[in-house]
């Protein structure tokens, strides 16, 4: 095994559960976070060289992001089909794990809102940080996390959305 596989081996097996998680956070499917990351690791492989002479950790956070976002958008185009009737939508029970209904609202935002908003509260990264995962300005994390967060706000309510940031991370 060369220098640069036990490298990448050694990031690996240190942050894959970290970035799992965001992986997770971003699609908000088991299956499709797995596949998602491994594409991601399988792109960061390929430019190891490159990489890991910075932080490797960003860069594979926003393959992870823009890849979701990509498959996102590729499912959206690919899922409209227009009907004349609309489904009938099912009644939440009262009792539902408040985590689970978080992760319903978080997958009703829009994928870049979703990324913003996994990036800034489960990463707790700054809105600086989450600009250059993301490759946008500080302003458009800013704006995308304020129109994510009254999305929540709706989908919650007013007063689940205090227990909600704080339990995010746990």
């Amino acid at each position: 095994m060369s220098g640069a596989e036990h490298s990448f081996g050694e990031f690996v097996a240190a942050r894959a559960t970290s970035l799992l998680r965001v992986a997770y956070l971003a699609c908000g499917n088991e299956t499709e976070a797995e596949d998602l990351l491994q594409t991601a690791l399988e792109r960061t492989y390929k430019n190891w060289d490159r990489v890991r002479a910075d932080s490797p950790e960003p860069y594979v956070r926003r393959v992870i992001v823009n890849t979701a976002i990509s498959r996102a958008r590729r499912r959206k185009i690919l899922s409209i089909i227009p009907t004349r009737v609309l489904p009938e939508t099912p009644a939440r029970s009262a009792d539902v794990d408040l985590r689970h209904v978080l992760m319903d609202a978080l997958r009703d935002l829009p994928p870049r809102q979703r990324a913003v908003v996994v990036l800034r509260y489960w990463e707790d990264l700054s809105e600086a940080q989450a600009a250059e995962v993301l490759g946008c300005s500080v302003g458009t994390v800013k704006s995308q996390a304020s129109k994510a967060l009254a999305k929540l706000r709706t989908a919650l309510g007013e007063e689940s959305m205090e227990g909600v940031i704080g339990n995010a991370r746990s």
